[in-house]
């Protein structure tokens, strides 16, 4: 099975057009992704994982790898 960061990159390649591979240590705020984009991003997030993520949840996360931790520890 693949990891929860690769499963991640995959969506982002499906849904987000960053032009780059994701750097899971940047700050999100600079990614360059609209607030728009991000919440419909985030809404692929909970269904592939099974989370239940508000909007105003999202903002917890600075980094994507926090996201992966976040995801991780409610993993099994």
């Amino acid at each position: 099975m693949a990891s929860t960061q690769d499963r991640l990159k995959q969506l982002i390649d499906e849904h987000l057009d960053i032009g780059r591979d994701p750097d899971f240590d940047a700050q999100l705020g600079d990614s360059g992704v609209s607030s728009v984009d991000a919440v419909a991003f985030f809404k692929e997030v909970n269904r592939e994982f099974s989370l239940a993520l508000q909007a105003e949840d999202c903002l917890q996360f600075k980094t994507l790898g926090e996201l992966v931790t976040y995801i991780d520890a409610r993993a099994g």
